[in-house]
């Protein structure tokens, strides 16, 4: 592929990390979210490693900031939403290291052509009983928590750039668990120098523990809040799919628009606390490139 579709790809991971670190800011600004976003997993560095193979003249440094503007729900398996404003933020060492709102601070131990692996430590926001007074009542609240984050992505080739990402995030306090995330993705057809979509599935799991702290209700909760005893086991807790469209307007200057839908499955759709098995988020940012 031509220096053209690097510069297409380039664009579009940039504004894509923009459109993640909003979300996960706004969401954390009003700290009334389960995770930093419900955006898939690989939306956070989507087409990052592409720009990598395709642009060989990659700058030392790359960074970005503006204002951000999120719909989201109020906790995972909440038929409610609400409309947050926020920031986006993001600093990137050549393919080496990074940090943003939305992916947390980590490095690439493994670096290559066409796939890397590394190490983050990012955050999951908890859940308040305070969110939603009538259908957490008794729940008590999830504490905000660090993440250690083990990540790896792939990509199949250059004439087909289909990628996929997996990690595996435990939780330092707070859940107390263990949740992951397969996912694969690609850019689209339609995408110009000036116009980057790219979209693909994904599969979150967890074990026991981060199961039974988001979806469980323990005999204790059962007593204060009128539900049911309800204990989920591990296994796969959701499907989605995201999708983002890019639009590079001006010298250093972007406008990204994010959305990913997701189903609760399992035992995360069978719980008292989900009103609703679906879910999703739409995003919209502009940001500055230094």
């Amino acid at each position: 592929m031509s220096k053209v579709t690097g510069m297409i790809l380039r664009i579009g991971t940039l504004g894509i990390a923009a459109v993640l670190c909003a979300g996960a800011l706004a969401l954390t600004g009003a700290a009334r979210a389960q995770t930093p976003s419900p955006l898939a997993e690989w939306q956070y560095s989507a087409g990052d490693l592409m720009q990598s193979m395709f642009q060989t003249d990659r700058p030392v440094w790359q960074a970005e900031l503006g204002p951000a503007i999120v719909v989201g729900p109020i906790y995972d398996g909440s038929g409610r939403t609400r409309l947050t404003p926020g920031l986006t933020a993001e600093l990137r060492y050549r393919d080496i290291a990074f940090a943003s709102l939305g992916e947390g601070v980590g490095v690439n131990l493994l670096r290559g052509n066409n796939y890397r692996a590394g190490l983050a430590l990012t955050y999951d926001l908890g859940r308040r009983e305070g969110d939603d007074r009538t259908r957490l009542r008794g729940l008590g609240t999830i504490g905000p928590a660090l993440e250690l984050k083990g990540f790896a992505e792939y990509i199949i080739s250059r004439d087909f750039p289909l990628a996929l990402r997996i990690n595996l995030r435990r939780t330092l306090g707070g859940a107390n668990g263990l949740v992951g995330d397969v996912g694969v993705y690609m850019p689209l057809p339609g995408s110009s120098e000036k116009l980057i979509m790219f979209a693909g599935p994904s599969v979150s799991f967890a074990d026991t523990t981060y199961m039974q702290n988001y979806f469980g209700v323990s005999a204790a909760q059962a007593a204060r809040s009128g539900y049911r005893p309800y204990n989920p086991v591990a296994g796969v807790k959701s499907v989605g799919f995201g999708a983002s469209l890019t639009w590079f307007f001006a010298d250093h200057w972007l406008f990204n628009t994010d959305i990913a839908v997701t189903r609760l499955l399992g035992s995360a759709a069978a719980s008292p606390i989900v009103r609703t098995p679906n879910g999703g988020v739409a995003i919209a940012t502009v940001a500055y490139q230094f």
